[in-house]
């Protein structure tokens, strides 16, 4: 029996059922009915369970007495007890069960008290977590919200900015229409500037050729009036005052033949380089280069006296008729020339020269290069040999030749030449001369052996450069 009351207080039931009662009664108006009903039951078990331990102590008890002890107890105290038809199921298990079985119980119900608490703190976790999200969602559909305001006023600004970018390029397309007019009125002004410059470089000259005329006029009528013999005054009287009256070419030519000298001149120590370096960048033999400048120059000045020649032809034939001024005809067609030197056609002249090179046996056989690509420098040659051919006397290149013998009153020597050699090799510019005289000096190359190089190059057949549809090369320098 000691052992039996031993265990029971051991097993602390009492504390037990105490602490489930008051844990039922702290959740009884939270939990549901169902839970209420199972807890309850919970309660009767152990109840039960710890009724038949004690009445396991009271019959071990109640032995220990003997047959009489304790019945007066019994009788007062059990039996109305008993009276209330209260019946006990006896137990199928021994004590030593019943109390491991209440231990694991109580173990159980720790374990489930442990995982509750746990699971209401994960509850209260997830709960506060899905408070901050909803919080954060409320945030975010805000900013959404601003953020479709900001865009639609985005849209209705950028609307705006369209429409008055829109004026805008309409308004300076405008102002660019008038400016491009203004240019063209200011380009017709330019222009009708240029003439009235002309018209006033013809007067000045006129000026001139007048006062001229009016100096040897006066110089006349003081050679009249003083005491003269009488065959003098009648073979002056014979022809008119005015037929010796120079005309404006004459007067202008010193001043037109410094020039020409001096713009050819400046052809040899500019453009001719301009276009050596840019013929260096297609062909890499010096001499090939030299020689193809060289040739253009010549040819250039062939070209220019000849549409010079026809030019004065056509002139003749357009004054013949009607030329009745105190001048000869040929002094007139000279002046009108001069006059005119822009109704040269020099483009015609440039295409001669072109087709004349493209024959010539001593350039004719590098494809890869083409001679419009030094058009410029043939053009502007052209121009200053067809001035050239209205000064008196005229202005001509030297003749010369592969293999000549070299001459210091004619070329310089170039950089590169033997010094020693009497012959000259090749020509990189030619002279110019008035006459038989030398005006400026040309450049040769001169070398040993020149003459025979002169000959194996000559003996070459001549091949006309063939038309290559590949050759597209555009001319370095502006038309």
């Amino acid at each position: 029996m000691a052992d039996t009351l031993r265990r029971l207080v051991n097993t602390s039931s009492y504390s037990v059922l105490q602490q489930k009662l008051e844990a039922w009664y702290k959740d009884y108006h939270v939990i549901s009915c169902d839970q209420n009903l199972n807890r309850c039951c919970e309660l009767v078990e152990l109840t039960s369970k710890i009724q038949g331990q004690l009445f396991t102590i009271l019959n071990l008890t109640a032995q220990e007495g003997g047959h009489y002890a304790g019945a007066d107890t019994l009788k007062s105290r059990l039996l109305p007890w008993l009276s209330t038809c209260f019946t006990m199921a006896s137990s199928s298990v021994s004590p030593d069960t019943s109390l491991n079985l209440i231990q694991d119980n109580v173990e159980k119900e720790r374990k489930i008290r442990e995982l509750s608490l746990s699971h209401e703190s994960d509850m209260q976790k997830i709960e506060d977590q899905l408070c901050s999200t909803r919080i954060e969602l409320s945030s975010v559909k805000q900013e959404l919200t601003e953020a479709k305001v900001q865009l639609d006023s985005t849209k209705n600004k950028s609307v705006t900015t369209l429409l008055a970018t829109e004026d805008e390029i309409l308004h300076l397309k405008a102002e660019l229409r008038a400016a491009y007019e203004q240019v063209d009125v200011y380009k017709r002004k330019l222009d009708v500037l240029e003439d009235y410059e002309r018209q006033v470089r013809l007067l000045r000259d006129e000026v001139t050729f007048l006062t001229a005329e009016k100096t040897m006029l006066q110089e006349r009528l003081v050679r009249s009036r003083s005491p003269s013999p009488i065959l003098p005054r009648r073979s002056r009287t014979s022809s008119p005052v005015r037929s010796e009256s120079p005309t404006r070419a004459q007067l202008t030519n010193s001043s037109r033949h410094a020039r020409l000298v001096s713009r050819f001149s400046d052809l040899y120590a500019t453009e001719r380089l301009e276009a050596q370096s840019f013929l260096r960048r297609y062909i890499d033999d010096l001499e090939t280069v030299q020689r193809i400048i060289f040739i253009a120059a010549v040819e250039s000045f062939q070209a220019a006296k000849l549409a010079y020649r026809q030019f004065k032809l056509r002139v003749r034939k357009t004054l013949s008729p009607t030329h009745v001024g105190p001048e000869t005809l040929e002094d007139a067609v000279v002046d009108y020339i001069v006059r005119n030197l822009d109704l040269y056609d020099v483009q015609t002249s440039v295409n001669d020269v072109i087709n004349s090179m493209n024959v010539n046996p001593r350039i004719s056989f590098p494809p890869e290069v083409d001679f419009v690509l030094i058009s410029s420098f043939i053009r502007e040659m052209c121009r200053i040999a067809f001035a050239m051919q209205t000064l008196d006397p005229t202005l001509d290149l030297a003749f010369s030749s592969d293999g000549e013998l070299y001459s210091d009153m004619k070329y310089r020597r170039s950089y590169d030449s033997e010094f020693t050699a009497p012959l000259v090799a090749y020509h990189v510019w030619p002279a110019l001369m008035e006459g038989d005289a030398v005006i400026v000096k040309g450049e040769a190359v001169t070398r040993r052996g020149a003459l025979w190089r002169s000959r194996s190059r000559s003996s070459s057949p001549v091949r006309s450069r063939p038309g290559s549809p590949t050759r597209t090369l555009v001319s370095f320098y502006d038309d």
